[in-house]
């Protein structure tokens, strides 16, 4: 994995190789969302993949940031409804 942070603007990019709880890469990019930065397009995970992986990597950084992810896509479907 490579992070990319800059604090002033509060930005963290991870570039993963692999993502635990995803069982194939085709189907993580079929869900996932292009985005640009400046002027690069890059493929940003779907939030429920994102659970997933976090789930199923279950250390405590990660079990840390699920509740709040969860809240966000519930609140996300609330918006769709």
């Amino acid at each position: 994995m490579y992070r990319l942070v800059n604090e002033d603007r509060g930005l963290q990019l991870d570039f993963m190789s692999s993502i635990h709880g995803v069982k194939s890469f085709a189907g993580l990019r079929s869900r996932a969302t292009q985005v640009y930065f400046g002027s690069h397009p890059l493929w940003v995970a779907d939030l429920e993949d994102i659970i997933r992986s976090k789930r199923a990597l279950g250390r405590p950084k990660d079990r840390a940031v699920l509740e709040i992810l969860e809240k966000t896509r519930n609140e996300k479907e609330k918006e769709k409804a």
